[in-house]
């Protein structure tokens, strides 16, 4: 596997302006076809750097943006510029911006929370999704009503929906060690990927911001509008990825995605964490391959016998 310092010397970073604000965006590659990588929560586009040369060398053109309010990506103050509608018109501007003919979203954690909304309302801007780690919406909200096990999971929801409190706790912690911490694969997450990580969450204007995709969520009343507007059924073909062990989100909210999407394909990655393409980059990548490639996509367990 390549070092941390070798992927990211073959990365071109561009600012892009879209949706009133300038976007630092992470690029490598060429061509029409267009992977648009939507980072998770509390991260950085670093957070793809075993995709994008991967990417790249299958002949995609592959951006991986800072999300508003992470890197070098502006960060607007107040809650209300962190709604979902306006997330979803930021990935909508950086496509158009992008100029490519077809797209493929490659999402995780709040990226994936993003782009389920998005392929439900922008049906007919992207070509293929795929979703690692965060469940759809409706399985989601059926998890949290039967039982505890999610609602016990997902306390952290509710504690970030206080002001201030949440930030002045989030000073004292590394960003970064919690995200190699927590991983089933340690040896991936370089200490200079840790410091990344670290240096993109201890600015103040970054920390409030990425609070506010939270309070923006449920104080700011953003899931309960896209509820309201009802969930249509997903036909562009999707790929879900899913770490087992994944502490924040029990497999039971992945039970009955199928009923949501048309053209659907899951896999599981037994003893892997949430952040599954950081832990488990090269079958996450093989997997990437054969569902752009429209080909049967691989079990986890059978690429662990090849790889």
């Amino acid at each position: 596997m390549r070092s941390t310092s070798e992927i990211i010397k073959t990365v071109d970073t561009i600012s892009v302006y879209a949706n009133g604000i300038e976007f630092e965006v992470d690029t490598q590659g060429e061509g029409e076809r267009l992977v648009l990588c939507l980072h998770g929560w509390p991260e950085h586009s670093i957070a793809w750097r075993f995709q994008m040369p991967y990417l790249a060398n299958l002949g995609y053109r592959v951006w991986a943006p800072n999300l508003r309010g992470y890197g070098n990506t502006d960060a607007p103050k107040g809650m209300k510029h962190y709604q979902l509608e306006n997330l979803m018109e930021d990935v909508a501007e950086l496509i158009k911006a992008s100029g490519a003919n077809e797209v493929t979203l490659l999402a995780h954690d709040w990226g994936a929370l993003i782009a389920w909304n998005f392929a439900m309302r922008y049906n007919d801007v992207i070509s293929g999704l795929v979703i690692c780690n965060v469940p759809h919406p409706v399985p989601w909200m059926n998890s949290m009503t039967k039982g505890f096990e999610q609602l016990m999971r997902s306390w952290y929801i509710l504690f970030f929906q206080l002001p201030w409190l949440p930030e002045m706790i989030w000073k004292r912690i590394s960003a970064g060690r919690l995200i190699r911490g927590g991983a089933a694969a340690r040896r991936n997450y370089s200490d200079e990927v840790v410091s990344l990580f670290d240096e993109n969450a201890s600015r103040i204007e970054n920390q409030t911001a990425m609070f506010n995709y939270y309070r923006a969520l449920l104080r700011g009343g953003g899931f309960n509008r896209q509820r309201k507007l009802g969930f249509p059924k997903i036909e562009i073909p999707t790929l879900m990825l899913w770490g087992e062990k994944d502490i924040a989100l029990s497999m039971k909210t992945t039970e009955g995605t199928e009923e949501h999407v048309e053209d659907f394909t899951i896999r599981y990655f037994k003893g892997i964490s949430h952040h599954i393409q950081q832990d488990a980059p090269d079958e996450v990548n093989a997997m990437l391959r054969a569902f752009l490639a429209n080909e049967v996509v691989p079990e986890y367990l059978d690429l662990k016998k090849l790889i």
